[in-house]
């Protein structure tokens, strides 16, 4: 057995989870409602507000299903609950992030601004040089977040791009000049 599939999904009292025909799960919450359809692999139990995931047969293709789909639901769950952010940094001389509405304006070096809308379910807050990307979609949150830290990533030499909070950016030592040459 999977050692992640295996591990049951607690579902709080304020969550309502609705397991369709065909395998489609809904999920609703405080925060919103989210719904994804599953491979027809596994199967969800519910019993005593957790529900468990198995799969039909050991193959391979089946155990990598089992872990998934036991994650995905689990996220979902945590989304409609507490939701989820990324942080990314804004760093270098002139580079800064300003909200426009509920647009992100970014000034990147470029000669003019970048406007990033947030797609449906996800919010912009900006404070100094960091942003933060928020929505109960798990994997719409982190592409948004990787799309944004895309338009400049981090360069080596100075540091200089948008860069997710704690991410640690290797730099490499700028060009040497002639030493002792005449």
């Amino acid at each position: 057995m999977s050692r992640i599939g295996r591990q049951p999904i607690p579902v709080p009292p304020n969550v309502t989870i609705t397991i369709e025909e065909g395998n489609r799960v809904a999920v609703k919450g405080p925060r919103g409602e989210l719904a994804r359809q599953f491979p027809g692999a596994v199967r969800f139990n519910r019993e005593d507000g957790v529900i468990t995931v198995t799969r039909e047969s050991d193959d391979g293709e089946h155990r990598a299903l089992h872990g998934l789909s036991r994650t995905l639901l689990a996220n979902m769950v945590t989304g409609v609950t507490a939701g989820f952010t990324k942080v990314l940094e804004v760093q270098g001389v002139g580079y800064r992030a300003q909200m426009q509405g509920s647009a992100l304006q970014l000034s990147l070096g470029f000669s003019h601004p970048v406007i990033v809308n947030p797609p449906e379910g996800i919010k912009f807050s900006v404070e100094g040089p960091r942003i933060t990307v928020e929505g109960i979609d798990k994997e719409q949150v982190g592409q948004v977040a990787a799309n944004i830290r895309k338009l400049r990533p981090p360069e080596p030499y100075k540091g200089k791009g948008i860069r997710y909070l704690g991410e640690r950016v290797r730099r490499k030592a700028g060009k040497s000049g002639k030493v002792g040459k005449k």
